[in-house]
């Protein structure tokens, strides 16, 4: 007796930036699509708040109206970045003008904003307040166990539920590795000096060297403050990151005067970094991995959500083959880890490997600190650090 065809053809477990970018991905493909998430929307998600500009660009070279229907979702939880300030171990000081649109937003707000276009540009079945408790596949298909008993089918999953990823635990299981993982913590402050709403402020600390301190403007006066390390050396030092953040915010000298009268809003939270170019499992069985589900944050500059974008955008289109041909098997899963490899996972590679050389010599870090005053050594080095 044959078994029941699943619900779905592609379910998505995970609505954040490379949840709802697969949704869109697979918009108007015909597909019976389910999005499913633990949370109801609006809800918060810990993290730098900063959007990269080649979020955007994926976007709209998918389709010009959805980074058009994006800014303007986003326009009053949101500030336009012009300018990163960096300020090296030893004190000294680089500015460097961006090209490229780039933004930051509170993941409240812009993550709602990512499943408002979702609902609105296709037909994907949403499912809030859905959280998985196990996951199964078998050659028919793969099941997810919701926590209220409640089971879902489908062809294909596409883990995109995050650095804890209940998928990649079941069907892609990988031990935790310290030396590609990082930590951090972050809170909101108003009240925030010499801080433009249009600069975002890098700080690298002598002590604490694979890692740095960060001052991000996110709109009306608020700013996401924080501080990550290398969680290999969090663990060797025995790091307490909140106790780090506060010393900082008080004591360092780029920082203490302009948080002198700043004033905390809620509490300081923690966050885990899967670091990308570790080249990790990608696939499973019957599954995908995506953003920070397959580890694809940049180790240099911490961010991951232009990646988790382009990687949600890649999946659905290997979802469209796999239901096409109905060919779930590995080898047919494979090609998705080869496009994600040749689009991010070799650039990724590269820069865990100059994220390792700055922190053994740090000589090496003020050298490029002091090559950056001269415009043309400046423009070079924003090419190779991104």
């Amino acid at each position: 007796m044959s078994s029941p065809a699943p619900e779905y053809d592609v379910l998505i477990v995970g609505a954040g930036p490379a949840g709802t970018a697969c949704a869109l991905g697979l918009g108007g493909s015909g597909l019976r699509v389910g999005l499913l998430d633990k949370a109801q929307f609006p809800r918060d998600k810990v993290c730098g708040d900063a959007i990269p500009g080649p979020t955007l660009k994926a976007l709209a070279r998918l389709n010009p109206r959805y980074a058009r229907d994006l800014l303007a979702l986003t326009a009053p939880h949101r500030t336009d970045v012009a300018c990163s300030r960096l300020v090296s171990p030893a004190g000294q000081e680089v500015s460097v003008a961006w090209q490229a649109p780039a933004f930051n937003s509170p993941r409240l707000q812009f993550d709602a904003a990512l499943l408002m276009l979702v609902r609105r540009h296709t037909a994907t079945e949403v499912l809030e307040s859905s959280t998985v408790k196990t996951v199964a596949a078998t050659a028919s298909g793969a099941t997810v166990t919701l926590h209220n008993g409640t089971q879902l089918a489908a062809h294909l999953l596409i883990g995109c539920d995050g650095a804890n990823s209940v998928v990649a635990r079941h069907l892609a299981p990988h031990p935790l590795n310290r030396q590609r993982h990082c930590a951090a913590v972050r809170a909101y402050y108003q009240g925030v000096t010499d801080a433009p709403e249009t600069t975002s402020d890098f700080l690298f600390i002598r002590r604490y060297r694979a890692g740095y301190c960060w001052v991000f403007p996110v709109g009306n006066g608020l700013y996401n403050v924080g501080f990550g390390m290398l969680s290999s050396d969090i663990a060797r030092h025995k790091v307490d990151l909140k106790r780090v953040l506060a010393e900082l915010l008080t004591a360092h000298p780029h920082l203490a005067l302009r948080f002198q009268n700043a004033r905390q809003l809620g509490l300081v939270q923690g966050f885990g970094l899967p670091l990308g170019g570790s080249r990790r499992p990608l696939t499973g069985s019957r599954a995908l991995l995506c953003g920070d589900a397959a580890a694809l944050i940049d180790p240099l500059q911490g961010h991951g959500i232009d990646k988790a974008v382009i990687s949600g955008l890649l999946a659905a289109e290997h979802a469209r083959r796999c239901c096409a041909t109905q060919d779930f098997t590995a080898a047919a899963l494979l090609p998705y880890e080869v496009a994600v490899q040749r689009r991010l996972g070799q650039e990724l590679g590269q820069r865990y490997r100059l994220m390792q050389l700055l922190a053994r010599a740090p000589w090496l870090a003020e050298a490029a600190f002091w090559a950056g005053r001269w415009p043309w050594l400046r423009r070079r080095l924003v090419r190779a650090l991104g």
